[in-house]
């Protein structure tokens, strides 16, 4: 063979090389020696740590085996168990056998495989290990949900108390309920151990409400089932503790009450905290904690409210009752009736309307609301229609829904072009009752209502574009019609509107906003009844049980029971709080409602701070707090006390421009400050002229206190010729003046002015006592006295003709 013959046999034999000893190959061989050497180091480290391997896994044995025997005593310490009861320890058993089997499992994908005594469950806990990923989480989203927790069932006893609870709470909500027997049924309830009475009682105690105040037994009820961790009773202890009502105040133990309370879900209590974290009463100000606990109180009180909307909530503020226009007398509502039963449409009409809402001292009534309905609606009225549609489709008090007569009395309504029965109809057609299920039909009787400002039509429509039901999804349009339905203040728009303000759905993300509306939800819950309880009560001269009320209602943070409780105390009712406490207790809540944007509220805490009621005379902050009134709240009390302190320099700047405009602004505020506005322009105009005289330069004289201006008025209303009727002629005149010697020989009195002033001294006086320092300047003037008179007859005639030209 040639050298060239084997140089191509080496090449052909290199090349067969690289085919079998690949790239491939190689990785696979350094993979093989990478575990070899890994096994091997896993080998020297087993038998380097073989002893804390055996305590470690004698220790996990040791644990199962408790956990084993444990569920084994628990089966055998039930005796004869109830089929519920045993279902549900069965539940629960079962799902601590499958967290064992999940604990054992990973336990296994770190560990030997000698930790499992139960060789059988080999294959399948491979497979399963197999299907479960490696972060934490996809081992707990295994397991079986936790068994919801049910009511405990009553005994026999309890029943029977819950039966006389319910039967006296149905009596309370009565137009004009049985207070006292009622509490009487709440009382034998309570009594009988039933939990929710014994609540009801403590607050009736607190209340004076049926019962007489005894604020240490209400305590003593509070305490005892605070110590079994109720949390109602939590929040009564925090109430006591944060008024001071037979406790000392300790805004600590408050705090701590209320969150326990809160804790316990009881709605008292997560209102007060939130409250708290809003406003940063005694702790520190955190919207997102505000915000977590109003949103859990909302949802309770949306869930009871249907798509009509929630009662009505009057809110009497006794500040301005008057011009709030009261609540309905119960003699009003018997001169309705009188007019509904002689036919009147109108009252008929609205009797119907308040017996359907409720509000303004007449509760809710559907079988009364039913019967004015249908005598309006025999006249062809369409709001009697569209109610008794509504009354039809939804139901309730003994009244069956049907679906049939709904649709007649909604297309009659709408047929007329009433909104309400526009709605009605939209209604039926979005959820398919009575007619087939259309949801542009919907649509388009929704977009009517709406377009004549119904607030049911605006609310649908924001669900219509809120869950994209018949229409493409638009959170924006879904945030106008929330906003205009939540105008008229129904609940569910506040609540909806409240979510998308959180959640920055259609709107920027806003803390602030969604709070305050979550407030606003949570201030309309049944517990909103308790203001028309508390005015009842103002108005029945039981001032210490409408005060206790209205704090109570402060806590939960609403504004006008914060100010009403400040008005009760700033008209000396202390309850049972000490005479002194009086003015330190008003302020408080006069400047927690003034923090909410109650304008009243505010010019009360200027009022405070400048005659020093429960704090030191400041007029600073005095002029501080008019002025938030004034500029931000256009409060026209506010720009007139403005405008006098100006006018006297109390606190300001003397100027008495801007208190003019001061006057001037809080008459165009307030029409009923158009009167005592204009008196103080007068006054202010006639300070201004006698000012201006006052400046005239006379040679002074240190004896008379007279005001020049004055003595010049006095000089010539009360001359010779004036006095004693003198009038007529000159000849008449002249025959009542004093001969001239007379009056030239007139000596000059020490103390009084010149003799040529014919002011009598009696009228000095009088002018001395009506021009006094207070309300003249307060700079220090020289005294003066009267113009020089010439006594010679010359100088005589010559002023003569001077008076008599002018």
């Amino acid at each position: 063979m040639g050298r060239k013959e084997l140089c191509i046999l080496w090449m052909c034999v290199c090349l067969v090389a690289c085919e079998l000893l690949g790239p491939e190959s190689r990785k696979e061989s350094e993979k093989s020696e990478d575990e070899d050497d890994i096994v091997e180091s896993l080998d020297t480290n087993a038998q380097g740590d073989s002893d804390y391997m055996k305590q470690l896994t004698e220790a996990v044995n040791k644990e199962i085996l408790t956990l084993q025997e444990y569920a084994e005593a628990f089966k055998k310490t039930k005796i004869e168990p109830k089929d519920e009861d045993n279902n549900k320890a069965d539940s629960q058993l079962e799902q601590m056998e499958y967290t064992l089997k999940l604990l054992k499992k990973s336990l296994l994908r770190h560990t030997e495989p000698t930790w499992i005594h139960d060789p059988k469950d080999g294959d399948s806990t491979a497979s399963e290990l197999e299907k479960l990923g490696e972060h934490p989480q996809d081992i707990l989203n295994t397991l079986p949900p936790l068994p919801e927790e049910e009511e405990v069932e009553l005994t026999p006893e309890l029943k029977e108390a819950k039966e006389l609870y319910d039967a006296a709470t149905a009596k309370l909500r009565r137009r004009s309920p049985d207070i006292r027997s009622a509490i009487m049924q709440v009382k034998q309830s309570a009594d009988r151990g039933y939990i929710p009475a014994k609540i009801k009682l403590a607050w009736s105690h607190v209340f004076g409400e049926g019962v007489d105040m005894d604020i240490e037994a209400a305590k003593a009820i509070f305490e005892e089932l605070a110590e079994q961790g109720n949390g109602e009773a939590h929040a009564g202890m925090g109430f006591l503790y944060a008024t001071g009502t037979g406790v000392p105040v300790s805004q600590a133990k408050a705090l701590v009450h209320y969150t326990l309370g809160a804790l316990g879900d009881s709605d008292f209590a997560q209102m007060a905290l939130a409250y708290r974290h809003w406003s940063g009463v005694t702790v520190p100000s955190s919207c997102p904690k505000a915000m977590d606990l109003y949103m859990k109180v909302a949802a309770k009180v949306a869930s009871q409210v249907s798509a009509s909307g929630g009662p009505g909530v009057q809110r009497a503020r006794l500040l301005d009752e008057e011009a709030a226009g009261g609540a309905l007398d119960t003699d009003l509502i018997e001169y309705y009736q009188l007019l509904a039963e002689k036919g009147d449409v109108q009252a008929q009409v609205g009797l119907g309307q308040l017996h359907f809402q409720g509000g303004r001292g007449v509760t809710l009534d559907m079988n009364k609301a039913l019967h004015y309905f249908q005598q309006a609606a025999k006249t062809g009225n369409a709001v009697a229609n569209a109610f008794l549609g509504k009354i039809y489709l939804e139901g309730g008090d003994g009244i069956k829904p049907d679906n049939e007569t709904a649709l007649r009395y909604f297309k009659k309504a709408a047929e007329l072009n009433n909104p309400v029965g526009q709605s009605g109809l939209g209604i039926m057609y979005l959820q398919g009752r009575g007619v087939p299920k259309d949801t542009t039909s919907a649509f388009k009787y929704f977009t009517m209502a709406a377009n004549q400002g119904w607030v049911e039509g605006q609310l649908h429509l924001g669900f219509m574009y809120f869950g994209g039901v018949g229409v493409r999804r638009d959170f924006k349009q879904a945030n106008k019609y929330f906003s205009l339905a939540s105008q008229s203040g129904h609940v569910l728009a506040l609540y909806h509107l409240a979510h998308m303000h959180a959640q920055g759905l259609g709107v920027l993300r806003s803390c602030t906003t969604a709070v305050e509306l979550f407030k606003n939800v949570c201030e309309r819950g049944p517990w909103s009844s308790r203001l028309m309880l508390a005015h009842a009560a103002w108005r029945a001269r039981s001032t210490s049980s409408s005060l206790l009320q209205y704090l109570a209602l402060a806590e939960r943070g609403l504004e006008v029971a914060q100010s009403n409780a400040a008005f009760i105390l700033d008209e000396g009712v202390v309850g049972p709080y000490p005479p002194e406490q009086r003015y330190p207790r008003a302020l408080q809540l006069w400047s927690r409602a003034a923090s909410q944007g109650c304008a009243a509220a505010r010019v009360k805490l200027g009022d405070y701070h400048y005659y020093g009621l429960g704090t030191h005379q400041d007029l600073d902050a005095a002029a501080h707090h008019y002025r938030i009134a004034s500029e931000q709240l256009h409060n026209a009390q506010a720009t007139f006390n403005l405008g006098y302190m100006h006018e006297r320099g109390l606190g300001l700047a003397r100027d008495v421009h801007l208190a003019k405009r001061c006057y001037d602004l809080a008459a165009d505020t307030a029409p009923e400050a158009r009167l005592p506005a204009a008196l103080a322009l007068a006054r202010l105009n006639a300070l201004v002229a006698l000012d201006q005289l006052y400046e005239v330069s006379v040679p002074p004289r240190a004896a008379c206190r007279v005001p020049r201006a004055a003595c010049y008025v006095c000089c010539y209303m009360l001359r010779p010729g004036r006095r004693h009727g003198a009038r007529g002629t000159p000849a008449r005149r002249a025959r009542a003046r004093p001969p001239q010697r007379a009056r030239r020989a007139r000596p000059a009195l020490r103390g009084e002015c010149a003799a040529a002033c014919r002011v009598p001294r009696a009228a000095c006086c009088v002018l001395r006592v009506l021009l006094h320092a207070t309300t003249w300047p307060p700079t220090r003037r020289p005294r003066h006295a009267c113009p020089p008179r010439s006594r010679s007859p010359a100088s005589t005639r010559s002023s003569r003709s001077t008076s008599s030209t002018r």
